[in-house]
């Protein structure tokens, strides 16, 4: 047997207790052998428990980082399960499905594909997973196996169009649209009836795609059977736009104020448009070089002096006729924009365009007149704003049938008229035909032209104020309904 000391590294002591002193004690003296024994290392603590409690950690928040990441389970987008995506995987799943989908056609299409690449079909699918994830987190159990998230299906009409011709040309005659144009006759724009044509519908297509997409189909029958196509410009569309034009001709012009300074006819406006077909509707555009060549004219058309106005007033300041209409003077503003501004409202449908012009009003001037009758002198005067104008000597009523006196107004201005009756032998017992210049005061009283005699200064009539034709006419013209008539003795 070995014996054991201590040493270095040992673990051991050196001390001798005192008990130990009845113990052998090994030899000093070299002649017996001894060697190292290190003590037993200290036991390890075990940590399994340690380490499968981190590793459940881990995976509750790595779970706990996916459920914040990843759609909720039992989701469906246009038919396509996104479930435990991100929304990034998802939108690349629906954009993926909505690709390789192919309709089947049949019928006169029987045995062609087509995929919804080849139709350039398309969803917002970045917004409808986007939607999805904010909606349906998988956080959220509650959100779990939600209804299916629908999407409409969009074609792009060119590719589709052109597509479907390449799958089934027979399917396709071209239809007529429907067009409009000015006649010179008749001075109206008119339009000529669109004729349908034959094709495929992309509409009718795209809801079916819609339809397959939501129900998780990757494909669908659809009839490659020709069905009437609309012309893209109807009937409808070409009478609204006839309908649009000739309210433009209506009214057309150059406007200062309410006024239509310089109005443009029908076909001169007419040589401005150009109206066609643009993205299935009909456009109109105006050159605003040919517009130029009118614009230039403006000046001369719209530019003046001022005329003041003149009005025959009664004695209160009513004005009774305008015997000058007053005209404020204007000169023309700038031009400079006026026909790129008019090509762009005749483009609008807006055919009225209002001139800028600068203006000077007109003063007016009122006459007050009036007539005046002097019973005893027989002589009848004009006054014009309370200066004498004219006078002449008349014959007024005589006997039974004087004249009345009194203020009155004229009523009314005849050029000719037969007096009395043709039958003299009942009243008034006389007649005169053609009487002129005949203008009424006061009941059948007036005073008119007499060409029967020319005793005037003397009393002769039936009661009217006789009077030479010429001074007749005179009074006539100088007066007006409304004239104020003075009888007196």
């Amino acid at each position: 047997m070995t014996d054991l000391i201590s040493g270095p590294g040992t673990g051991q002591s050196n001390a001798v207790s005192p008990d130990d002193t009845a113990m052998a004690q090994p030899p000093i003296d070299g002649t017996q052998p001894m060697e190292w024994a290190p003590m037993e290392p200290a036991p390890k603590k075990r940590r399994i428990g340690l380490w499968v409690g981190l590793g459940a950690g881990a995976l509750v928040i790595a779970a706990g980082a996916a459920s914040l990441l990843l759609i909720a389970p039992g989701t469906t987008v246009a038919g396509v399960p996104v479930g435990f995506m991100t929304p990034g995987m998802a939108a690349e799943a629906v954009s993926s499905r909505l690709a390789s989908t192919e309709a089947e056609l049949t019928g006169a299409g029987e045995g062609t594909t087509v995929a919804g690449a080849d139709l350039g079909a398309s969803v917002d699918a970045t917004a409808l997973v986007d939607q999805a994830f904010a909606d349906r987190p998988m956080w959220n159990l509650g959100a779990w196996m939600g209804e299916p998230i629908t999407a409409e299906v969009t074609l792009d009409a060119e590719v589709a169009d052109s597509a479907l011709r390449a799958a089934v040309p027979a399917s396709y005659t071209p239809a007529t649209d429907a067009t409009v144009a000015f006649d010179a006759t008749a001075q109206t724009y008119v339009a000529t009836p669109a004729e349908p044509g034959t094709g495929i519908s992309v509409d009718d297509l795209a809801a079916e795609f819609t339809a397959a997409l939501a129900a998780g189909e990757t494909s669908f029958e659809y009839s490659g059977d020709p069905a009437e196509v609309d012309p893209l410009i109807t009937d409808a569309k070409a009478a609204t736009t006839v309908e649009k034009l000739n309210g433009m001709l209506a009214n057309a012009g150059f406007y200062v104020g309410e006024e239509r300074t310089v109005p443009v006819a029908p076909e001169v406006v007419a040589s401005w448009l150009t109206v066609e077909a643009v993205d299935g509707e009909l456009e109109i555009t105006a050159d605003p070089a040919k517009i130029q060549t009118v614009v230039e004219t403006l000046p001369a058309q719209v530019n003046r002096e001022v005329v003041n106005a003149s009005n025959i007033v009664d004695s209160g300041g009513k004005v009774l006729k305008a015997l000058t209409e007053g005209k404020d003077g204007r000169v023309l503003g700038d031009t400079s924009t006026t026909a790129a501004d008019f090509a762009e409202k005749l483009g609008s449908g807006d055919a009225a365009f209002a001139l800028t012009v600068t203006s000077t009003p007109f003063e007016a001037t009122n006459l007050f007149r009036r007539v005046e009758v002097d019973l005893s002198e027989q002589r009848t005067y004009l006054y014009e704003n309370e200066k004498l104008v004219k006078s002449w000597s008349v014959s007024t009523g005589k006997g039974a049938n004087a004249t009345d006196k009194g203020r009155f107004r004229v009523y009314a201005q005849l050029r000719t008229q037969n007096m009395g009756r043709e039958d003299t032998s009942v009243a008034p017992y006389y007649y005169t035909p053609n009487v002129p210049y005949i203008s009424y005061y006061n009941g059948d009283e007036a005073l008119h032209g007499t060409y029967w005699h020319s005793n005037f200064g003397t009393p002769m009539s039936h009661g009217c104020v006789n009077m030479p034709v010429d001074a007749a006419r005179y009074v006539w013209e100088f007066a007006t309904k409304g004239t104020e008539v003075w009888v007196h003795d």
